[in-house]
């Protein structure tokens, strides 16, 4: 009985089942704050109306912040265990995978920060009377900007995790092979979005990152619903 516990406790298929489902917690909480709270509230160009908007709707911002980090504790467990499930293939190449995922998630994390000054700079707090409202709404607006950067900058190292694990996929045997394909291409339109954000601005764009979201969607339905093919993935684990 003790035996058969620790086999399942220890199954790299219950692991997949676990990474599959917080990656779907990740798409979803990503989807949600993006697209119905930031490019609700945001308005470009316009930093009063943003202002009024987050002003109207705080604790909407908090929520879409909130999402954002339940997104990066999910993260967490997540990359623990794509190491374990990769490793196989290549223990120091997982692990250099692991390290770009963990500085993803720091930069991520600590990101957030700027949101949160977004929402500050909109308070009633007595030190910010010797702005204008003006000034404040500026300052807000620019916090907004600042994390789109820094969201830009956090995604250069998960495109090249994305990179590394579609190479571990398509290496192992025991995942398909088509979604190693698709996992280096979002790898890809990561690192050309963020270098277009950084030295183009006006090449960025949401439709570099569709593959990302098909990529990263297929990956997690295989792990929910298929897993690995234990046989394989034991044999290369001797």
């Amino acid at each position: 009985m003790k035996s058969n516990l620790k086999n399942f406790e220890a199954s790299p298929q219950l692991y997949a089942r676990i990474a599959g489902i917080l990656y779907l917690v990740i798409i979803v909480m990503g989807f949600f704050a993006e697209t119905f709270v930031r490019n609700k509230l945001f308005v470009s160009g316009d930093a009063t109306a943003t202002a009024q908007n987050i002003m109207h709707s705080q604790f909407l911002w908090k929520i879409g912040i909130t999402a954002d980090l339940i997104m990066q504790i999910c993260d967490l467990p997540v990359m623990i265990i794509l190491y374990y499930l990769l490793k196989p293939v290549n223990r120091k190449l997982a692990l250099l995978n692991l390290s770009f995922n963990l500085i993803q998630t720091a930069v991520l994390v600590a990101n957030k920060l700027n949101l949160l000054a977004a929402l500050f700079f909109l308070g009633d707090a007595q030190y910010l009377k010797s702005f204008s409202p003006e000034q404040l709404h500026t300052l807000s607006y620019l916090s907004i900007k600042l994390h789109d950067f820094g969201f830009g900058i956090g995604l250069i190292f998960f495109g090249f995790v994305c990179l590394l694990e579609g190479y571990l996929i398509f290496k192992s045997g025991y995942l398909p092979k088509a979604i190693g394909v698709l996992m280096s291409l979002a790898g890809i339109c990561y690192l050309t979005n963020s270098f277009f954000l950084i030295l183009i601005p006006k090449l960025s764009s949401i439709i570099l990152l569709m593959p990302c979201l098909i990529a990263e969607l297929s990956l997690s339905l295989w792990l929910v619903f298929k897993g690995v093919k234990l046989p394989v993935w034991k044999q290369q684990l001797v």
